[in-house]
């Protein structure tokens, strides 16, 4: 081991390799035997392709460049593709990302458009396709707007045709319910084509505060019965909703204040864990049924196992294997599942379990180290106490070399992480650009701050009206504890975070005095403008959950948000935001840059072309990674070798 300063050790986990293995495989399905799914491409501007495995075990990206698999529904999208086989072959169709039109993929051909395009606001779009090839359609969720305004927008169940008779026709698309509820998913069919199970809600709830499931009679010639609400409500949040091939009415609720399964409203395997999630994309599944009656499911408390439940034991067989956290994705076909799994010594992969053998293994995105894993972090699962005593879950990341180490009297440099959401968690999988950090000999702490799920709904509920409190509050207390037990230098803490996660980086260096230096990534800085017209319909009620109703507690805003007070930041940061981006706009920036003008704070600020909410391109995520760690360099006073500096201003 040779000895130099933290945040010095050479590394070779550089930005552009960290980009390279950013995001990670999704929305798994069958299409017959054949297990599908979306994959990124961040070296080919950021698209998400669809990738099959034949039953050789060969691979195809199905689709070449420039299509894009995926989804604009909510912003944050749904799942983008269903695929069957029909007539003995494959039968697939997809949502692309440009014109967000729905598309028949028949292999060997040009993708031909089942959806027409409007010109109006947002136009239309389309998630959670479901084949019904024998009555020639696929019924979808419809994103519909009907003028300019993020707001103008209308939600419904509805049916395609198959045969392209609506490519140019609005009016040959068949919608199956009525645009009562401003929030729709599903739908799921019952085995017999006699019912259909979907979930709805309306402002001001997010899904994960309420949801209604609905049931519909299905007549013969396709059309719904009047709906009737039968679980679910406005502190009842239903998860998902799916059918046992018995006819049995299967879904994930939190009314005892954990996400569990119940069929026919009978609690499965009542536990104090999660079966179900929040509900960010259409399409998210925990479980999903199998012919034989058990159920697959992604379950845990602060973690997602795979595993397999009996229902008429209340018994979960967890898959064994190396992988500690499993995504919101299955798919069931015969007695084989698959999932996307990941460690924290692997990236996210495609597991397979047959529920015959128990066998487990890894079918498609396999991970391969593209360094030595020596190089990798290990991380430790933490508890801290926070204020009144509350518990505060984190994952902590020490620097970490095979080749470097310190001098014996220093203490490292840590970057506290907030993830986005806010309801969402850091999951405790391997990530290059922690990496990138650690193994140069910078510290990180992800915080799983009151308000995260995987605990529960209280915990979840601890951000009710507290955001900008709990979360700061809750960061910080991490960052203090690291440093007071010695593992992290007090003179050299950062705070950093995403959308939520840049609210609380920017809300930290308002309101404490923790932190020596932020990057702020697509923020939401000014609480007020955000809840009255600059964001998208899906979050535009959001805060009157996490702050209050605007037109009762005026003053909160004002009094939360970052760009009202400018004049308390007094630490170096970095703002970074994507020119695209509807959920946390641009305007939102330049009205904090504009308030800094003169202040002398030393901040750098740098906008990509073409990245909306979450950069998706390897370029945009090379300069923003070597961005961030040229500010923790000026401000910790270390020198990292080959790192471009960053110009900051004041």
């Amino acid at each position: 081991m040779r000895t130099l300063a933290y945040g010095s050790w050479p590394s070779p986990i550089d930005a552009a390799l960290a980009a390279a293995h950013d995001g990670h495989p999704e929305f798994v399905g069958f299409v017959g035997d054949e297990a599908w799914w979306t994959e990124p491409r961040p070296t080919e501007a950021g698209r998400r392709t669809l990738v099959r495995r034949r039953a050789d075990g060969t691979q195809e990206s199905v689709l070449p460049a420039p299509w894009n698999v995926r989804s604009r529904v909510i912003e944050y999208g749904g799942r983008p593709w269903a695929g069957a086989v029909h007539d003995g072959r494959p039968l697939v169709v997809f949502v692309n990302f440009a014109d967000q039109r729905l598309y028949l993929h028949d292999p060997g051909s040009e993708p031909r458009p089942l959806t027409p395009v409007s010109r109006v606001g947002g136009g239309l779009r389309w998630a959670e396709p479901q084949l019904r090839p024998q009555a020639g359609e696929v019924w979808c969720v419809l994103e519909e707007f009907t003028g300019d305004g993020p707001g103008d927008v209308r939600r419904v169940l509805a049916a395609v045709p198959l045969d392209g008779s609506a490519a140019e026709d609005r009016g040959a698309v068949r919608e199956l319910t009525e645009d009562r509820h401003r929030f729709v998913s599903g739908p799921r069919v019952s085995p017999d084509g006699r019912k259909a199970a979907w979930l709805a809600w309306d402002h001001p709830r997010m899904p994960w505060d309420g949801t209604e499931l609905l049931l519909a009679e299905v007549a013969d010639d396709g059309t719904f019965g009047e709906p009737r609400v039968v679980a679910g409500g406005p502190e009842e949040s239903v998860a998902q909703v799916d059918w046992g091939f018995d006819g049995s009415l299967l879904y994930a609720s939190d009314r005892t204040g954990w996400w569990n399964l119940y069929r026919d409203h009978q609690p499965l395997c009542p536990r104090e864990e999660e079966f179900g999630g929040p509900l960010w994309k259409l399409g998210q599944r925990w479980f999903a049924p199998l012919e034989s009656g058990l159920i697959a499911v992604v379950h845990g408390r602060g973690a997602a196992l795979l595993g397999v439940l009996d229902p008429e034991t209340g018994e979960v067989v967890d898959a064994a294997g190396p992988w500690t956290e499993f995504t919101s994705t299955l798919a069931v076909h015969g007695d084989r599942i698959v999932g996307v799994g990941a460690s924290p010594r692997s990236a996210h992969e495609i597991v397979e379990l047959d529920t015959r053998t128990g066998r487990a293994r890894v079918i498609g995105a396999a991970h391969d180290d593209p360094v030595d894993p020596a190089h990798y972090p290990e991380p430790q699962i933490r508890a801290f106490t926070g204020p009144a005593g509350r518990e505060i879950h984190a994952h902590i990341y020490p620097p970490h070399s095979p080749s470097w180490a310190a001098p014996g009297d220093e203490l490292p440099p840590y970057v506290i992480w907030a993830h986005g959401g806010p309801t969402s968690r850091a999951p405790l999988v391997l990530d290059l650009e922690i990496a990138y950090f650690t193994s140069r000999g910078i510290g990180v702490a992800e915080v799983n701050y009151g308000g995260s799920t995987g605990h529960g709904r209280e915990y979840r509920n601890r951000l009710r009206e507290q955001w900008g409190v709990v979360d700061v509050e809750d960061c910080a207390a991490v960052a203090l504890a690291l440093a007071e037990e010695g593992t992290a230098d007090r003179d050299r803490l950062a705070v950093r975070g995403g959308s939520a996660g840049g609210w609380t980086s920017a809300a930290s260096l308002v309101t404490t005095d923790v932190y020596a230096c932020g990057t702020i990534i697509y923020p939401v800085l000014d609480l007020a403008n955000w809840a009255s017209g600059e964001t998208h319909d899906f979050e535009s009620r959001y805060l009157e959950t996490l702050v209050g109703p605007l037109a009762e507690v005026p003053a909160r805003y004002t009094e939360r948000s970052p760009v009202e007070h400018a004049d308390r930041i007094t630490a170096p940061f970095l703002l970074l935001q994507g020119l695209a981006d509807v959920i946390c706009p641009p305007v939102q920036c330049e009205r904090l840059l504009e308030r800094m003008r003169g202040r002398q704070v030393p901040h750098a600020y740098l906008a990509f072309e073409g990245e909306g909410h979450g950069f998706r391109r390897a370029d945009t995520m090379i300069r923003a990674l070597e961005s961030e760690l040229s500010l923790y360099a000026q401000v910790f006073g270390i020198d990292p070798p080959g790192i471009p500096t960053l110009e900051l201003g004041t």
